[in-house]
């Protein structure tokens, strides 16, 4: 995303989106297993030859609703700037630090971390607006037939589901605006 921001200057606008929202029914022991010993595997080698990134994640199945919620104060309270920096940050946190992003401590030190006042911060995690919103995008997401995290849409209507290689968002893009924002064969 960073590469397309500076390559063709397009917005990055992140939504909330839970995977395992809180109240989810405990996972099944196998299927864990199998997430530890085969899909984490592959995504992490997915990752390193694609991406050169090789992930350290945190512990999986955590409630994230704080994390993203955090990210609402961080826009109504700093701006877009500092949103992206805390998204950043909080992303980092998780997978290359294996630190657990739920944790409220955590949080108030990113928060800090990227030029927000901690006590601040914290202060608005319990505003209920913020937590609204999340709700929201959420509730948009699922009316959208979004399932699973990554989700990249493009001018609103141009669904990209997964972690993509650069190249293909890429195409995307130039397709976008070499078309006036229409991809070839979609009317506008």
């Amino acid at each position: 995303m960073e590469a397309l921001q500076k390559n063709y200057q397009v917005e990055v606008h992140w939504h909330a989106y839970e995977l395992r929202p809180e109240g989810s029914p405990p996972m099944d022991p196998n299927y864990l297993r199998y997430i530890e010993t085969t899909s984490r595997p592959q995504f992490n080698r997915m990752m390193r030859e694609q991406h050169g990134i090789d992930p350290n994640p945190g512990p999986f199945g955590i409630i994230t609703r704080l994390p993203l919620t955090g990210e609402k104060v961080a826009q109504a309270l700093y701006g877009e700037t500092i949103a992206h920096a805390y998204h950043d940050a909080v992303t980092r946190a998780y997978w290359t630090d294996a630190l657990d992003i739920s944790d409220r401590d955590v949080l108030k030190t990113i928060a800090a971390n990227v030029g927000m006042d901690a006590d601040r911060f914290d202060a608005a995690l319990d505003d209920p607006q913020y937590e609204r919103e999340v709700v929201t995008d959420i509730q948009t997401a699922y009316q959208m037939g979004l399932q699973g995290v990554p989700a990249l849409i493009f001018e609103r209507k141009y669904y990209i589901s997964g972690a993509q290689p650069y190249p293909l968002l890429a195409d995307v893009v130039e397709q976008l605006q070499a078309n006036g924002g229409t991809l070839p064969g979609q009317g506008a």
